[in-house]
């Protein structure tokens, strides 16, 4: 089973990472315990929305980018798990584009691909 805890988590270290920050100058600035902090990077805690606010703000990235990277990575780690959909019988899956992966069809939200086209 994917856990969003566990992609959240990823995609902070990440980026702590890339910064090459530590556990504690980020546990400092966000004022979180450090212990917690590592235990939300390994996806053992759940964070609340305000500690994620804080994390993001000491790291100096919007929570929405972390938020797009997650959803990007749980999209990446559901397209790997597909077999899985087999058990779902056809009549119950959700249509997806067999062209290019990513792309939505036009039949499942006529009205979001006109404003993306617009």
């Amino acid at each position: 089973m994917i856990l969003l805890r566990q992609l959240l988590g990823d995609v902070l270290r990440r980026l702590r990472v890339r910064q090459g920050r530590t556990l504690r100058e980020v546990s400092t600035l966000a004022r979180v315990s450090l212990g917690y902090l590592s235990e939300v990077e390994r996806g053992q805690k759940e964070a609340s929305s305000e500690l994620l606010a804080s994390i993001c703000g000491a790291l100096g990235v919007p929570l929405s980018q972390v938020l797009r990277e997650v959803s990007d990575q749980f999209a990446l780690a559901e397209l790997q798990a597909a077999p899985v959909l087999a058990d779902v019988p056809e009549h119950e899956r959700l249509p997806l584009a067999e062209s290019v992966p990513g792309s939505i069809p036009e039949s499942v939200f006529p009205e979001v691909k006109d404003m993306v086209a617009a």
